[in-house]
């Protein structure tokens, strides 16, 4: 399996400790644990900017980084080896671990935090901290400062300064690495054959969760602990529903489905979205609909460069879609003026895209001085146009009612454009409806 390695999560403290002020102090909670139901939790999931920077995986840990500490930059508090508890609950990485596999300078248990951490925080003159995100832990942070804060008759010297550590975070995390492209190819990669398994199963019958059940089985197949979000299979009209997650209505010939799913490897999510036929081959409306938005997607590719604006892709999405839409008949107008009026907000709502990487919808700002962010290599997106006609749109013909089309795949800005990480999943309608035919026929 694909990991981002050790001198990754080195390279990255070092990088956010440079940009820091110096006599600071940055302080970074774990994930906490999400109870299900009484007393069953979630499958945990690291918190994205503390994997980020430490990959360590474990709950009830916090990381500290001191730029300039003499006895050690990277400090890390976490739970102790117990025997017992790993008996129940599986290993510990402990002190030790976290020094020798997780590269901390220092690593002490998390039970002597609030002994120790106050001594570390005195005498830095700003503190950085995921401020808001966690109010618990905020809680705990101010009532850390407020230790120093009595002892300052005796001398103790509080921080005078506390600034949100997401601003260069999260712009540090809009780049990525080689390393962490190569993790993202491979999400890609087992997401794609996942779709591809749904597309040779999918038949009138089944239920969305049957197709669901063959991704989950790819996405485990592969490696992926999760899927990196809830998975979208959407048949008839659900397609036009665009965070459909109920998942339980039943495929009929003649309709299309809608799979909006991806999994995730090492906190990497993919996303990609396929449309097609359940009974493997597209009636005239439901292909003109799906190659209108396949040409709008092709489009959105041609403007993602460097130097191009975040907004230049969503642009021509919009713009082939409306033209599109004008000569089927379901727009009527000028060109221009429809765009300019956003008429095509009926069938197509949202935007052509989101940043990708360790969140599904990735950080990082999409304007800088209110001007849309240029693209630059190494930043990833989703593109992801779609057409959705309400099943009650009675403006429409009632042929077109109830088609819900979206293509989505992911990509990284090159120097020279940008590659597409998800094209393992066929995409024109001879593709698509040549892999279920073939699939058909293997099954009979």
């Amino acid at each position: 399996m694909i990991h981002i390695p050790k001198s990754e999560y080195s390279r990255r403290r070092k990088a956010l400790m440079a940009q820091m002020e110096p006599n600071s102090i940055a302080i970074l909670p774990a994930a906490a644990v999400a109870i299900r139901n009484r007393d069953v939790e979630h499958v945990y999931r690291q918190d994205s900017d503390f994997q980020y920077l430490s990959g360590f995986p474990e709950p009830q840990a916090v990381l500290v980084l001191m730029p300039g500490r003499v006895h050690g930059e990277y400090i890390l508090f976490c739970r102790e080896r117990n025997a017992e508890r790993e008996l129940w609950d599986g290993l510990r990485a402990g002190q030790e671990g976290a020094i020798r596999d997780f590269g901390a300078d220092d690593a002490f248990p998390i039970t002597d935090i609030d002994d120790i951490l106050p001594g570390l925080i005195e005498g830095r003159d700003r503190v950085y901290s995921a401020m808001g995100s966690n109010p618990e832990f905020d809680r705990h942070l101010m009532e850390w400062i407020n230790v120093i804060r009595s002892k300052a008759n005796l001398g103790a010297q509080p921080p005078n300064e506390f600034v949100a550590l997401d601003h260069l975070l999260h712009d540090m995390r809009l780049y990525k690495s080689a390393a962490e492209v190569k993790v993202m190819r491979e999400a890609a990669r087992i997401s794609a054959q996942a779709h591809v398994r749904a597309m040779q199963a999918s038949r009138a019958g089944l239920y969305e969760y049957s197709l669901e059940a063959e991704l989950d089985y790819e996405f485990r197949k592969g490696g992926a602990k999760m899927p990196a979000y809830g998975s979208i299979v959407a048949t008839g009209r659900n397609s036009c529903i665009l965070h459909y997650q109920q998942n339980d209505a039943v495929l009929k010939d003649g309709e299309l489905v809608l799979i909006d799913a991806g999994c995730e490897i090492d906190c990497y999510a993919s996303d990609i979205t396929r449309t097609w036929p359940v009974n493997g081959k597209y009636s005239a409306e439901q292909k003109a609909i799906y190659e209108l938005v396949l040409a709008a997607q092709e489009a959105a590719f041609a403007e993602i460069a460097p130097n191009k604006h975040w907004n230049q892709a969503h642009e021509a999405t919009v713009r082939v879609i409306t033209s599109g839409l004008v000569e089927l008949g379901l727009l009527q107008g000028n060109v221009d003026e429809l765009i300019a009026g956003e008429a095509y907000k009926a069938f197509y709502m949202h935007r052509a895209g989101h940043w990708l990487g360790m969140d599904v919808h990735d950080v990082g700002e999409y304007k800088v001085g209110g001007e849309w962010r240029v693209l630059e290599v190494g930043m990833a997106l989703t593109v992801e146009p779609g057409i959705y006609i309400a099943p009650d749109n009675q403006s429409v013909a009632k042929k077109w009612r109830g088609i819900g089309v979206r293509i989505e795949d992911d990509v990284v800005v090159t120097k020279t454009g940008c590659e597409i990480l998800t094209k393992g999943v066929p995409k024109t309608v001879a593709e698509i409806e040549a892999l279920m035919a073939q699939a058909r026929t293997q099954a009979a």
